[in-house]
């Protein structure tokens, strides 16, 4: 077999660019001749670098795979991985289903198509996710607003009281109760920050990480190390320039300090296309990936980390995560994570509004 020629892609096949299912055919060389877009999402690469290209050097661990897709070619019979660790390079793996489907001339080769079974867990955990929001939000505010009274009025009894005192000593704990009470306040701001209304203007996002390296590296100036790996060619998007610094800006001074002070951060930004996002689908999507090589979350906390006052550090208010994560959702869209020790990826994924399907 000639292992170096180029074949065009094949025209017959462009409807499948409407299917949410990722498809690659393959020739008999096992060389990609097409790819959908779903594909192109999946792999996280643009469908001009795959062409031509062979499986085994875009795919970790795609031996095997091949090896079936050319008994099947040879057999004329198709096959089915159920369980295939699709190992994607710089990304997690994903865990998917796999059917190959031989196909005759003049366009010999294989088609393969990829289902991620864990699409419908991914489903349900966003919609307890979105649940689990609206409970939260109204916990917290109804419990701001019943705290930020009272305390506007310890703040005041102990500024009368310090009038009232002639002991200098004495005033040091009225001084105490009134920064407290500050602090406090300050609390209950952020929990009802979200609620204000969004100002929506067009911004390239790439401004917004840039703002959130800068005060990163002003707060740790030595020992944190931030990575960028941007897509230049992403379009502007509509929203909230300040929700999503802050969003943005939660979650990496929470690396930063998983990281004690020393370590290496990833801003990384991609686009996504053919994305579900609440039962919406979008032809357009922005992910931003925010990577930290500190310890980990904890496995006892990882399935409440977006809850209320849950924190994995000592002195932590536990509601960094659960702001950011309400911002995006102000957004339509979704903060996920994975985490092991070593590795900890927080994806924002927002989409593109005037792309969604009607």
């Amino acid at each position: 077999m000639n292992h170096t020629r180029t074949q065009p892609p094949l025209s017959g096949f462009a409807g499948l660019d409407h299917l949410a299912t990722a498809v690659i055919v393959l020739d008999p060389d096992m060389q990609v001749r097409f790819i959908n877009t779903a594909a192109e999402t999946l792999l996280e690469t643009s469908r001009k670098s795959l062409i031509s290209q062979p499986l085994v050097s875009l795919l970790s661990g795609a031996e095997p795979l091949v090896e079936d897709s050319r008994t099947a070619l040879a057999e004329n019979m198709g096959f089915i991985e159920h369980e295939w660790h699709l190992a994607r390079k710089g990304s997690p793996s994903l865990i998917v289903s796999c059917t190959g489907t031989p196909l005759q001339s003049p366009d010999e080769g294989i088609l393969l198509e990829f289902r991620p079974i864990n699409q419908r867990m991914r489903i349900a955990r966003e919609e307890k996710i979105l649940e689990d929001q609206k409970i939260n939000r109204e916990l917290i505010r109804n419990l701001a607003h019943e705290i930020r009274n009272p305390l506007g009025g310890i703040r005041g009894a102990a500024q009368l009281l310090e009038r009232e005192l002639d002991r200098p000593e004495l005033k040091e704990y009225t001084q105490v109760i009134r920064a407290e009470a500050d602090r406090l306040q300050v609390l209950m701001d952020r929990m009802l920050s979200p609620n204000r209304l969004q100002q929506v203007a067009p911004l390239n996002i790439h401004e917004v990480l840039e703002r959130v390296r800068t005060v990163i590296l002003a707060e740790y100036p030595e020992g944190i190390t931030i990575q960028r790996d941007y897509d230049t060619s992403l379009p502007e998007i509509t929203a909230d320039r300040e929700q999503l610094i802050q969003a943005v800006l939660n979650i990496a001074r929470n690396a930063a300090q998983a990281l004690n002070g020393k370590g290496e951060i990833l801003l990384q930004s991609r686009a996504l296309r053919q994305i579900t996002l609440a039962r919406r689908r979008f032809r357009l999507g922005l992910l931003i990936r925010i990577v930290d090589n500190g310890p980990g979350i904890p496995e006892s906390l990882q399935s409440r980390i977006f809850q209320p006052l849950v924190s994995g550090r000592e002195g932590g208010s536990g509601l960094g995560l659960m702001l950011a994560q309400n911002l995006i959702s102000q957004h339509h869209g979704m903060v996920e994570f994975e985490s092991v020790p070593g590795h900890t990826c927080f994806s924002l994924i927002l989409p593109m509004p005037d792309t969604e399907y009607t």
